[in-house]
């Protein structure tokens, strides 16, 4: 199965660079374990070395993705078949996303994420994949060129952050829901810089949108600013506009701040001649 739930009998396992297939695949996933209370006190020995593996699936996962260049995240259900027009969108987004120079990422499962995965490859660019262990049958979907498997949520997580440029949220289920509620609480909080999260499928969204615009707006649990963080479309060349006038101008930004402190440090140096 994807992350989503939906079934991908045959394609094994994933536990790190193990593969495992039928009885050999375990019960529960390391991130169950990790963060299961019950039992005895035998975790107090055996997390160091769990540290260890996670730490190993940071440094793994930077080593992989260093050289990816700018890059795109794209989401949306692993459930949409072929045949649907979501699935079609998904491979346009990923194809003009490619054309404007931007690598893409998504989950590595089926259905939307395969329909990104397939755009970017057959567009000419990097199609990534980050896909992660659960207690069932998964695997990459066959247009990943890159593709890098996590045992934890959290690591996996970071890895989506830290090499995007922007994030693209297409129809989707809770999985798509965690990823893009996410990545707006960075935004918010200003742990990370304000990248463009985009929405398409207006038909989709609005009613998410409507809510929150009104119902959580009025009970004073955003501000009014915090509406602005999302911007929802209908079309790929949308949705691909937004992305590519918020990277100039965060790419502007940047230059702007280099040029200062290259200024602040020569003027510093003069000063102390």
């Amino acid at each position: 199965m994807s992350d989503d739930g939906v079934s991908a009998p045959g394609h094994g396992y994933r536990k790190g660079p193990v593969l495992l297939r039928g009885e050999q695949i375990p019960k529960t996933t390391s991130d169950q374990r990790l963060l299961s209370g019950a039992g005895s006190a035998d975790w107090v020995h055996g997390d160091p070395w769990r540290v260890m593996r996670i730490q190993s699936e940071f440094v793994e996962g930077f080593g992989a993705l260093a050289e990816v260049g700018p890059a795109v995240s794209v989401f949306g259900s692993a459930r949409v078949p072929v045949d649907h027009p979501d699935y079609a969108l998904g491979m346009e987004v990923a194809r003009l996303l490619v054309e404007s120079g931007y690598a893409v990422i998504t989950g590595g499962g089926p259905g939307i994420m395969e329909a990104a995965n397939r755009g970017a490859l057959e567009a000419g660019g990097l199609s990534v994949g980050l896909g992660i262990e659960l207690p069932f049958e998964q695997g990459m979907n066959k247009y990943v060129e890159l593709g890098v498997n996590f045992r934890y949520f959290f690591a996996r997580k970071t890895m989506f952050v830290k090499y995007s440029e922007g994030f693209v949220v297409m129809p989707g289920g809770f999985g798509t829901f965690d990823e893009l509620f996410e990545a707006m609480t960075l935004v918010q909080t200003h742990k990370v810089i304000s990248f463009p999260i985009v929405l398409v499928g207006r038909d989709y969204w609005q009613g998410l949108l409507d809510w929150v615009g009104s119902t959580v707006l009025d009970r004073g649990m955003i501000s009014a600013a915090d509406l602005q963080l999302l911007q929802v479309v209908d079309t790929a060349e949308e949705a691909v506009k937004i992305v590519l006038e918020r990277g100039a101008e965060l790419r502007a930004a940047e230059e702007a701040a280099a040029t200062a402190n290259a200024r602040a440090e020569q003027a510093a140096q003069d000063s102390g001649r």
